[in-house]
């Protein structure tokens, strides 16, 4: 998919990202065609990703209704819980960087359920769990409340009340 100048699109590592330029580039005697991008929140920021690579993901962004389905996941538990922290933190992560906002989604549902566990018990997250779930909350969430223009505040308290209402039948 070739997306186009003014395209607001998601990188994978910086979240809610406009295109700026397309171009060609050539690095080290190999020509190739780079999107320009900037993160919405910092558009000092550029960045250069080739058009056809392989490691980068940009995706078009969410429409509403794919939003809305996306937020209707967090009544529902989230992905399975692992115990191992270091092999927790790259499954978790390795379905982040997916892209795939249902995944997404699901790895948020279950870091918040445990932190609000945590909390509970006067005790706090893993770091590396605190990281991803604020890295998660930073994009996708963004990303929601674009496509249902809000602002990423509004979807948190939403998150946190479809949550809340989901453990409350559970209980």
């Amino acid at each position: 998919m070739m997306f186009k100048t003014g395209d607001l699109v998601i990188y994978s590592v910086h979240g809610l990202c406009v295109i700026d330029d397309i171009c060609e580039r050539t690095i080290h005697g190999e020509t190739k065609t780079y999107y320009v991008l900037h993160p919405t929140n910092d558009s000092q920021l550029k960045i250069s990703v080739p058009v056809e690579s392989k490691k980068a993901i940009i995706l078009k962004t969410l429409n509403k209704e794919e939003a809305e389905d996306i937020l209707q996941l967090f009544k529902r538990p989230g992905v399975e819980w692992i115990d191992d922290v270091r092999q927790r933190n790259k499954q978790y992560s390795s379905l982040v960087k997916t892209g795939e906002r249902r995944k997404i989604a699901m790895v948020a549902r279950t870091l918040i359920q445990k932190d609000n566990e945590a909390k509970q018990n006067k005790k706090r997250l893993y770091d590396q769990d605190q990281k991803l779930l604020s890295n998660i909350q930073e994009n996708l969430f963004k990303e929601l409340a674009s496509a249902l223009d809000t602002s990423p505040e509004e979807i948190q308290a939403k998150v946190k009340e479809l949550i809340s209402q989901a453990t409350s039948f559970t209980q």
